[in-house]
């Protein structure tokens, strides 16, 4: 399956960790996530990960073109919505995205938790009939 990875700059260090602890079930699939995001996550965990352009630059619409021609299975990402800051991506068009091609998305902590036991279970496989 193919998973997208984003997260906020104050959520980053959760992802980190995310991944860290769910290395075992992450290591089995295919990984994408923005350029700093990927790159920390790579350096934590030893997982392989596509590297997009940085979100504000251009990586959230990267992740939000792979959504829309179905290449893309399930999206984790981890927002900020207290301290936002003003480069970072919105998340309501990755979203509307998921929304619309019926992609699970997670957006905070135990939401992620939820579908990558999910992802282990098998749960998520009819994603592979869609696709």
């Amino acid at each position: 399956m193919n998973i997208g990875l984003v997260a906020h700059d104050a959520k980053k260090k959760l992802m980190e960790n995310f991944c860290i602890a769910y290395r075992h079930i992450l290591a089995r699939h295919s990984l994408y996530g923005t350029a700093t995001t990927g790159r920390l996550i790579e350096d934590a965990t030893n997982l392989t990960i596509y590297k997009y352009l940085a979100g504000h630059l251009g990586g959230v619409q990267q992740i939000g073109t792979q959504i829309s021609h179905n290449q893309m299975d399930m999206i984790i990402f981890l927002r900020d919505s207290i301290s936002l800051k003003p480069h970072e991506p919105d998340s309501t068009t990755l979203e509307r995205l998921c929304d619309i091609h019926n992609i699970p998305i997670a957006t905070n902590l135990a939401t992620a938790e939820l579908l990558v036991k999910a992802l282990e279970r098998g749960d998520l496989s009819w994603r592979e009939v869609v696709r």
